[in-house]
């Protein structure tokens, strides 16, 4: 569709998840007018929301009576309905760059990085709920392998597909922001510099510090 998008895209998530924090990010990055509609945990599983996302995760997307499920397709969007810089790269190789990192997040950093250590040292207390420590010590190692990939990918870029940030820059920060927090990510990240500096670098941005995990938690309650 044309860039001419200017009502705002509202998107429907729990505040802390990794993928709803990717879908604002997008959004911040982009100038595209947005909001968070808040979901409560445990409130992706409700007839309301199983209506406009049956597979019952999060977020969804909603834009005028445009309804969109799934993250990468929900920031995809955002990056092509709307006026802003763009976020995904028109040469060959540097497209297949973010899309093969946006792969490695999704199929590797979430069930080590993100569900091994970040739910448990991080999220769980934060919610009174039991850590597992059985499944932080499990994570070390896969993690350690998605960081050093990571980082052997970014090389001395300043974004992950090269000159300019894109997509999967916005994706990888969504999950790895929790990291440094626990003793476990600390110490792994350490063995890292240059994407312990990315991760700097990213933080610190406006849209990254808009869209902090606590500052939405916080909003939402």
């Amino acid at each position: 569709m044309p860039k001419t998008a200017v009502s705002p895209i509202v998107i429907h998530g729990v505040p802390g998840s990794p993928y709803v924090r990717k879908a604002l990010l997008a959004c911040a990055e982009k100038g595209a007018p947005h909001r968070l509609q808040p979901i409560a945990f445990g409130g992706a599983k409700g007839p309301d929301h199983l209506a406009n996302q049956p597979f019952g995760r999060i977020p969804w997307a909603t834009h005028d009576d445009f309804v969109l499920y799934e993250t990468d397709a929900i920031i995809r969007y955002v990056d092509e309905a709307f006026e802003g810089p763009a976020l995904q790269p028109q040469e060959p190789r540097s497209r297949a760059r973010m899309n093969q990192v946006m792969g490695i997040v999704d199929a590797y950093v979430m069930p080590s990085m993100t569900s091994g250590i970040g739910w448990n040292r991080i999220i769980c207390p934060m919610m009174g709920l039991p850590v597992d420590e059985a499944a932080v010590a499990a994570a070390i190692e896969p993690s350690r392998v998605c960081l050093k990939a990571l980082d052997a990918i970014l090389g001395d870029q300043p974004f992950m597909a090269g000159a300019a940030l894109s997509l999967a820059d916005l994706m990888l920060l969504a999950h790895l922001d929790f990291l440094p927090q626990s003793p476990e990510g600390g110490a792994l990240l350490a063995e890292t510099p240059r994407l312990g500096a990315w991760l700097a670098r990213m933080q610190a941005r406006p849209a990254a510090q808009a869209t902090e995990t606590a500052k939405l938690m916080a909003a939402a309650a």
